[in-house]
């Protein structure tokens, strides 16, 4: 069969089999036997020393079943699974998983295992999901291939858990089950050596049983693969991501921009640019997946979140968690503020958040006003326990617009229980906390605000001569002409072989001027002395040639002259070709400070315009970019255009491995690129 059948026959089995299978419970042979006891499949037990286990018939191998089985879980040591690797794929079998270790995270021994299998799926067919792996659980189908305790009392549910994580497979799925909620699937992809993250989303894409998918990464191989695929699956189910690693910058830091940019920046970011709502915490993870999978803003650029509460101060913590994560709280309308004031004493805000004191009876109302208001996308309603006053389930169950609604309190747990459990059974997500509440409303406003953005397609039409190929080592002059193919202003410099061509040039440009090295030899300039800066007569000219001439050369020796820029806004404009993720575009301030701050912000390319503005405004610093302290505000549509120029440029251009342009000048009616490296790879 192709790989995409049996892709589904090992996440849809009509038969398993177990190689491993044991009757020690002490071992995980037993416990995958005994979380599949409900299958309602064929089960065989692979065991050459036993007749039967658990009460099931046994066999001594694969091939002793006597016909095609779906999936095959591997409960045996690393150096016996590619042996039974093969069988499985001599057998026709749909797909294996593999719960041991000792692959390609414990060394060399392991990775040529791991190497071996990975062979076998690409020439056989047979799909693998691990090695190293928790296995998967799909309550409805009531199947439980994992070896670990208690999953077989998981439930079915809306939410589906896509972890590279065995162990963090398993602790989404009990979180999700001590809150209430069950699981469409719950996978851990392990060493992901076969089935990745990506043709699991493309598999729930089509399951009418998910709304959502909790997804926890690692290491990501294939990162533009997986990026495609969140693009795919987003539009259709809420794609939550929780990437580790934010302390690790990696090997990808050898070069400058490539230190700018860190790992964890580059996977988040490629995350977020696809779709998927990228938080910090599998506790964020549970809450958020909870949040979308009841309801999902349709999506708008700039959604509002309208809150109504029993209490200011958990009120005020809720507002001011949203704002400070810039998500819109707008104003109501006026003609929904006389509405409210009709129905509320006086001495409440009532303009967003609405205050009604105290729990109202009126509540219901209220709801209605917000839900009613034309800038309110999504209700959020949060009240201390009193049932006396208010009835939460009746108000929130009660609002006829059809914009999702979130609710939070606190009391007595077994107070606030039933309550809690009664509005999960109607669809509506329900939180203890204000924290929680303010998240749901955060993941509410960027699922909303991140398709909007994927309806922005950005569009690359391909200018032959600006897409002709570039070759051999490009000095800076040869790198400014590159990026002025490509609409990016440079400075108006001149080349000079000689000492007598820089006097010249200099005699014919405004001054002050700026002398720098040219040579393919010195990458970094500033480092190794090769830029001298405001040249304002011959004799200083002439003393900056005689340092640029001390600079050690093995080649032909040549300046650059330019005239000095004028003061403006400094920033870093970079882009790196990832082995995993493809083209990456960054911006940063610049600066002495900029590496020690790291204020940038990262986008896959191709960008759209509405990519590149999302960098500019994520920078902590883009005050300075606003007018400063009385500074001419910077052309920030310029700075968008150049970040989508560069994103083509290493769209169009594979064999541009690096760009460094450091300085960009940003100014009130453009921008400028000071400086410029290209390397080629």
């Amino acid at each position: 069969m192709s790989r995409s059948a049996n892709l589904k026959r090992l996440f849809n089995p009509q038969s398993i089999a177990i190689v491993g299978a044991s009757a020690d419970t002490n071992k995980a042979g037993y416990q995958a036997v005994n979380s599949l006891r409900g299958f309602p499949g064929k089960l065989y037990p692979i065991n050459p020393k036993a007749a039967e286990i658990a009460g099931f018939k046994a066999y001594p191998s694969i091939a002793a079943v006597g016909s095609p089985v779906d999936l095959v879980i591997l409960a045996i040591p690393a150096a016996a699974c590619v042996g039974a690797a093969r069988e499985a794929a001599a057998t026709n079998c749909g797909g294996i998983f593999i719960i041991s270790g000792g692959f390609g995270e414990s060394g060399a021994e392991g990775l040529k295992l791991q190497e071996e299998l990975g062979a076998i799926c690409r020439d056989t067919g047979l799909r693998m999901l691990g090695p190293n792996t928790s296995g998967y659980m799909k309550p409805l189908a009531k199947t439980f291939a994992s070896f670990a305790p208690g999953v077989e009392l998981l439930q079915p549910g809306r939410i589906a858990v896509v972890a590279q994580s065995g162990g963090v497979n398993l602790t989404l799925a009990f979180m999700l089950h001590a809150a209430g909620h069950g699981v469409t699937l719950s996978a851990g992809l392990g060493n992901a050596v076969d089935v990745d993250a990506a043709d699991v989303l493309d598999m729930l894409a089509e399951d009418e049983n998910t709304r959502a998918i909790a997804l926890h990464l690692e290491g990501v191989r294939e990162g533009r693969k997986l990026y495609e695929a969140i693009r795919r699956v987003s539009p259709r189910k809420a794609v939550i991501a929780l990437p580790a690693g934010r302390a690790d910058v990696g090997a990808f830091a050898q070069s400058h921009t490539g230190n700018l940019i860190g790992s964890h920046a580059r996977k988040a970011a490629a995350l977020a640019q696809a779709g998927a709502v990228v938080v910090a915490s599998t506790d964020e993870l549970v809450d958020a997946a909870i949040t979308l999978a009841a309801q999902r803003i349709p999506p708008k650029a700039n959604p509002g979140i309208g809150l109504i509460t029993g209490q200011a101060g958990p009120g005020l913590l809720i507002i001011d968690d949203l704002k400070f994560h810039a998500v819109n709280v707008p104003e109501l309308s006026p003609a929904t503020v006389a509405r409210v004031q009709g129905l509320l004493p006086p001495l409440t805000f009532m303009k967003n958040p609405v205050d009604t004191g105290r729990p109202s009876p009126a509540f219901p109302q209220v709801l209605q006003c917000l839900a009613d208001d034309a800038a309110i996308d999504a209700v959020l309603m949060f009240t201390i326990h009193e049932p006396a006053a208010v009835d939460p389930v009746g108000a929130l169950s009660a609002l006829e617009s059809g914009k999702p609604r979130v609710f939070g309190t606190m009391g007595v747990v077994e107070h606030i229980a039933p309550t809690l459990t009664a509005l999960k059974q109607k669809g509506i997500a329900a939180f203890a906390s204000p924290e929680r509440l303010a998240l749901a409303g955060r993941v509410l406003a960027q699922d909303a605000q991140a398709q909007a953005r994927l309806q922005k397609e950005p569009t690359v039409q391909i200018d032959a001569k600006a897409a002709a190929p570039v070759s051999g080592t490009l000095n800076e002059i040869e790198a400014k002409a590159l990026l002025k193919r490509y609409g990016i202003a440079v400075p108006a410099g001149r080349a000079c072989r000689s000492r007598a061509e820089a006097l010249a040039a200099f005699a014919q440009m405004d001054q002050p001027v700026a002398a720098k090295i040219l040579s393919t030899e010195v990458a970094h300039k500033t480092e190794a002395g090769g830029v001298v800066l405001n040249l304002k007569d011959e004799t200083g000219l002439n003393a900056a040639l005689d340092r640029l001439d001390a600079i050690p050369l093995k080649g032909a020796r040549a300046y650059l002259i330019e005239p000095m820029a004028a003061a403006g806004v400094e920033l870093i404009v970079g882009a790196v070709r990832d082995a995993s993720f493809g083209p990456c575009v960054m911006l940063g301030l610049g600066g002495t400070a900029a590496e020690a701050l790291k204020d940038t912000a990262v986008r896959l390319a191709p960008l759209s315009i509405e990519d590149a503005d999302e960098m500019i405004a994520s920078l902590r610093g883009k005050a300075l970019l606003e007018g400063w302290r009385g500074a001419p505000a910077c052309d920030k549509r310029a700075i968008a255009k150049l970040l989508v120029a560069v994103g083509r440029m290493m769209f169009e251009h594979p064999e541009i491995a690096e760009l460094d342009i450091n300085p960009v000048r940003g100014y009130a009616d453009g921008v400028v690129a000071l400086d410029a490296l290209v390397v080629l790879g």
